[in-house]
């Protein structure tokens, strides 16, 4: 039987693997990402998961149910500009709605902000004849002409994607249906989407522009989850692979490659799901997701034990309408690179080493300081003990790195270190109160769940400076992102929008539409997954005169109850009033877009346990600099804690993959699940 699921999260620097074998056993292995290629550092980490486990390679994979793939493709594509070559058929007369956007600005009161650059050139933008009404019917036939005269200039342009977007055609999808298939016979082997197959709802600059973004991202997500298939395949892996998605479900790599907009959040929604997991195992059901990598620092909410969702996120400039984890990404990472920013004033980041050359610490000839080179230079992380010693970082390039940068400014190079670390512990804070308090939610109500290889260094100082008390850091924390990704389900997103003159459909006709999209998800999860299935719905809504509109959940309604309008009238007036403290009961209600997710439930995994033995003591000591003097303080090895030990601060908490600073007043207790329970003072 096989033993073992593993997870893979690809990020910035490093790219990690976790293991789960039968019996609970929790085994993690990291390998150097390779951004030009990143099966190559997948399939390097699986080899080394392999080596801790001792296992060769084909007898690992031979013994895995299961594999869940995080991946950076997409997002990288996008924000490299790295992606396909593609083209649009659209509407004639329409083909500059992606450029003309919603006639808003990003930043509106800067004047001299250039107007963003369209995936698609205008002379690839080219419009057919062709028109569809709101309700579907045909005003003017799809034209075969003009259709062939479209495909053959693009055919000529050699693109590599094309993206097909009609008005209207999310009421009735057989004009771009029609017209894709001609493209496919015209064009074997280019990538062809479908606004009705992406997102079949209204406003046609969301329909669009996410499109286009499958057709730029989707041919570079097909080729590389086909190499990495293969790959695996080669190595002696017959299970399946599965790729989780922006909205934190997964789903197997055919539909991963068909919808590849979808994989723009892929790796930050493990980490996400591991939250979920470890509120739903006793840590807390209030959390402030705190990951930080090598490249970035991903900030998320979990409410109530749920996760935050939203629609018409914004990545690489591009809108993304499609539903997804509301994550909010900084360029704060262990690899941000610190500079002089205008005038001369001290900046860290968004500037990344990565993995190659990474910081100069790791000796592949970067040069750059980077916040990692500040934590060694400040004695935060042993040299001697990086990845279990697997690589020795350079402490005299570190501060080589650090002190051109010092000289420059006039100062030590410890306090250059110290002013890289508290610099971007701030702009981490302030990342945290982008994802709260702009949303009207208090910080201090939550607990800071901080994991990724970096972030045990800063949790408890960001902690401090927004007023929260508590903060945790699992033992798994370096890798908790591909731990989060087997702690989560298959899930099948369906939406159609259900605009009518009298906004809200007939009963008969709600139900209609929900059972149909129900229907329709659970035939397609049928054809991924045998076991339990169960369905969500939920709409969209709004008042009549309201341009925007709420997600509504709609858990507890009777579909089979009587006034089944007045149900879904009477939740989206209470989810407006938990939202803004107020409803209109005599206003008109409008049932915009109608939502299933259609979930197959995998099975569960308990976090990674502590030790089991008495107290440890601690393992050693090291001088560091901590509030602008050097200090003695205790190192405690991680996994060697007892459940219930408890350790005050300042002191160093370090593990082979990740490390955690106490600091004065911190108060550390291991819990017996898994995680450092840290009791932090409020500042000053």
């Amino acid at each position: 039987m096989p033993a073992y699921t593993i997870g893979i999260d690809v990020g910035g620097t490093f790219t990690d693997v976790v293991g789960i074998c039968a019996d609970g056993t929790q085994t993690l292995a990291k390998a150097a990402s390779t951004p030009a290629d990143q099966s190559e550092g997948v399939l390097q980490g699986l080899r080394n998961l392999a080596t801790a486990l001792r296992l060769t390679l084909p007898e690992l994979l031979q013994q895995t149910a299961r594999i869940v793939h995080g991946t950076t493709v997409a997002t990288n594509a996008l924000l490299e500009r790295k992606g396909a070559r593609i083209g649009l058929l659209t509407t004639e007369g329409h083909r500059d709605v992606i450029e003309m956007r919603e006639g808003l600005k990003p930043e509106r009161y800067d004047l001299r902000l250039p107007a963003p650059e369209p995936l698609v050139p205008r002379h690839l933008r080219l419009g057919v004849k062709e028109r569809l009404r709101p309700d579907g019917r045909v005003e003017v036939p799809l034209d075969a002409a003009s259709l062939e005269a479209a495909i053959a200039r693009l055919k000529a342009e050699g693109v590599e994607g094309v993206a097909i977007g009609f008005l209207h055609a999310w009421a009735a999808p057989r004009h771009e249906h029609a017209a894709a298939d001609a493209v496919q016979a015209a064009m074997p082997g280019a990538f062809v989407t479908c606004s009705a197959d992406v997102l079949p709802q209204i406003k046609e600059f969301e329909r669009f522009s996410t499109t286009a973004v499958n057709a730029y991202v989707g041919p570079v997500v097909s080729r590389y989850l086909g190499r990495l298939a293969g790959r695996l395949e080669e190595a002696g892996y017959r299970g399946p692979l599965f790729v989780i998605l922006s909205h934190g479900g997964v789903a197997p790599i055919g539909e991963a490659a068909r919808l590849a907009v979808g994989t723009a959040l892929s790796g930050p929604a493990g980490g996400v799901a591991a939250a979920v997991a470890l509120a739903a195992q006793g840590l807390g059901q209030d959390l402030v997701t705190f990951d930080m990598g090598g490249t970035s620092t991903d900030i998320a909410l979990v409410t109530q034990g749920e996760a935050a969702l939203g629609r018409g996120r914004v990545v690489g400039g591009e809108r993304i309408a499609l539903e997804s984890l509301d994550i909010v990404t900084l360029g704060a990472g262990g690899g941000s690179v610190a500079h002089l920013g205008p005038g001369g004033t001290l900046q860290v980041g968004p500037r990344s080493a990565g993995a190659v050359p990474g910081p100069a610490c790791y000796g592949l000839s970067g040069t750059e300081p980077t916040v990692t080179d500040a934590n060694l230079v400040l004695g935060y992380l042993d040299p001697d003990n990086f990845l279990g010693g697997a690589r020795r970082l350079d402490l005299p390039a570190a501060r080589r790195a650090v002190t051109g940068l010092a000289e420059r400014l006039g100062i030590t190079p410890e306090a250059c270190a110290s002013g890289i670390h508290d610099l971007v512990n701030a702009r981490m804070a302030d990342g945290v109160r982008l994802a709260t308090v702009r949303r009207g939610v208090d910080p201090r109500d939550f607990a800071l769940l901080s994991f990724g290889g970096a972030a045990g260094l800063h949790a408890t100082a960001v902690a401090r400076e927004l007023g929260l008390r508590r903060a945790a850091v699992p033992l798994f924390a370096a890798g908790l992102s591909a731990w989060g990704m087997l702690h989560t389900d298959l899930r099948y997103e369906l939406a159609r929008s259900a605009v009518t003159p009298t906004g809200m459909p007939e009963d008969a006709a709600l139900r209609a539409l929900f059972d149909g999209l129900e229907a329709e998800g659970r035939a397609r999860m049928a054809g991924w997954h045998g076991g339990e299935v169960a369905a969500r719905r939920s709409a969209d809504m709004r008042y009549g005169e309201q341009v925007f509109e709420i997600a509504v959940p709609l858990d507890g309604i009777a579909w089979d109850g009587p006034d089944l309008g007045g149900q879904i009238r009477a939740a989206f007036h209470a989810r407006h009033r938990a939202l803004f403290t107020y409803d209109l009961p005599e206003e008109e209600v409008v049932l915009v877009n109608a939502r299933v997710a259609v979930v197959g439930v995998l099975p569960r995994h308990a976090a990674a346990q502590g030790a089991e033995a008495g107290a440890a003591p601690a393992a050693g000591e090291r001088r560091i600099l901590l509030g602008g003097a050097m200090a003695t303080v205790p190192v405690w090895r991680f996994e060697a804690l007892a459940p219930g030990q408890a350790i005050a601060g300042p002191a160093i908490v370090e593990s082979d993959t990740t490390t955690v600073l106490l600091r004065p007043g911190d108060a550390a207790r291991m819990e017996a699940r898994g995680w450092l329970e840290i009791a932090v003072p409020p500042a000053g």
